[in-house]
């Protein structure tokens, strides 16, 4: 792979996506709903004005976790499938297949990096000016976090675009992935355990935090913030398995790696073999 034609098609896909205004649109979509849960988030509780990091990062946490993959999804899914006249002439070009996906993949996350980053960056300069830098290293981690959460389900609307060929299909099943693991799978996870007891059910729910993507990266976002009391169960499982946060983190984002190349990887065998 010659990795100047992957840049380039990286940067064609970053401007289609600027002049499309899906960059802008999220950013400002994104900020402004950033900086009104940091500023808002508190009134519950009869408090009002600026968050500190640390609050602002868990009100916002929710919110990362249910926008962050749809939105990686939705433009994943538009960029793989793509018109079928452009991607019939990009084919054409003396560019190899694992180029071209490489390069979308690239260009589609810097798109979601810029969007997420410049949402995330003005909350953190009105916070740093109102209540100062404490908390300002954990939310830089969950700033990091949420942009692999992103990778991940890019990566997956790109195995699902890639294998579903028709984009009514792929957007079809892009939108199930989006409601299996933001919404479904710890309802089924903990079904799980109704049929298991002791032990069991306590391996069962630490193995099961690993299956979805979303869940690894909340209970990390709370093991870097100290947010210990809302850890969950399978989170509480695996403090108590691994015996440190540390060592917590470190494996859940190993595990959230995985996540992101397997799908790549896979839509980069599975698109070497069509026919296009």
């Amino acid at each position: 792979m010659d990795t100047r034609t992957i840049f380039h098609i990286a940067t064609q896909e970053l401007t289609i996506n600027i002049r499309n205004k899906w960059t802008v649109i999220f950013a400002g979509i994104f900020g402004l709903l950033v900086v009104s849960i940091a500023y808002f988030g508190t009134m519950v509780e009869g408090f009002s004005g600026m968050q500190s990091f640390t609050r602002t990062s868990a009100s916002i946490l929710n919110l990362v976790l249910y926008i962050v993959p749809l939105v990686a999804l939705v433009m994943g899914t538009l960029s793989f499938t793509g018109d079928k006249g452009s991607a019939e002439l990009l084919y054409s070009q003396p560019v190899s297949r694992s180029e071209v996906l490489f390069g979308k993949f690239i260009g589609v996350f810097w798109s979601l990096a810029i969007s997420t980053l410049l949402g995330f960056v003005l909350s953190g300069v009105i916070i740093f000016v109102q209540t100062g830098s404490e908390g300002v290293a954990s939310y830089c981690l969950f700033v990091g976090l949420s942009l692999g959460l992103s990778l991940t389900f890019l990566s997956l609307a790109a195995v699902v675009s890639v294998a579903s060929g028709r984009k009514s299909k792929a957007f079809g099943v892009s939108l199930f992935v989006w409601f299996f693991f933001v919404l479904f799978y710890d309802l089924l996870a903990l079904g799980g355990t109704l049929l298991l007891r002791g032990q069991t059910a306590n391996t069962f729910l630490f193995l099961s935090l690993f299956g979805n993507p979303v869940g690894m990266v909340r209970v990390a976002s709370l093991i870097i913030l100290d947010d210990v009391t809302i850890f969950g169960t399978a989170g509480a499982a695996l403090i108590r398995y691994l015996g440190g946060s540390v060592l917590s983190v470190v494996l859940l984002v190993a595990g959230l790696s995985v996540w992101i190349m397997f799908p790549l990887y896979t839509s980069h065998k599975v698109l070497r073999r069509q026919d296009i």
